[in-house]
């Protein structure tokens, strides 16, 4: 039986794949960090841009939970599912996700991220000699 409401529902799994998009994007920075790319500047920016609005998204998503009394932790993971516990004040829900549906789902996230980031490049000022 369901016991949480739909908005909560989507508040806690927005707060949950978001939260993975950022693992990803900090991955993905300390990689281009560390790389010999050409095009790191750019590379770095974009994705640090992307973190930063991330970051700032979960932040309110944080606040959200905590104003709704929620929590959301794993409960187990195995190669096919991970199951995610939410919890609130008034009971607690078990929901199963298809560890390839969370993938899918991480990356609509960073895409809808690369369209929120404004596409200029970081601002270098240049001397002409």
């Amino acid at each position: 039986m369901r016991c949480l409401s739909e908005s909560e529902y989507r508040l806690g799994s927005r707060f949950l794949f978001l939260s993975m998009a950022i693992v990803v994007l900090q991955q993905d920075i300390q990689i281009i960090e560390g790389g010999k790319h050409k095009i790191k500047a750019y590379l770095l920016h974009t994705l640090q841009s992307m973190e930063k609005a991330a970051l700032e998204e979960r932040r309110q998503l944080r606040s959200e939970l905590r104003a709704c009394n929620m929590r959301i932790v794993t409960a187990e993971k195995n190669d096919a599912f991970t199951t995610f516990l939410f919890i609130t004040k008034e009971c607690e829900e078990k929901r199963n996700y298809f560890n390839p549906a969370i993938r899918k789902k991480v990356e609509e996230i960073l895409l809808e991220l690369t369209q929120r980031v404004p596409q200029s490049g970081p601002r270098h000022t240049s001397t002409n000699a």
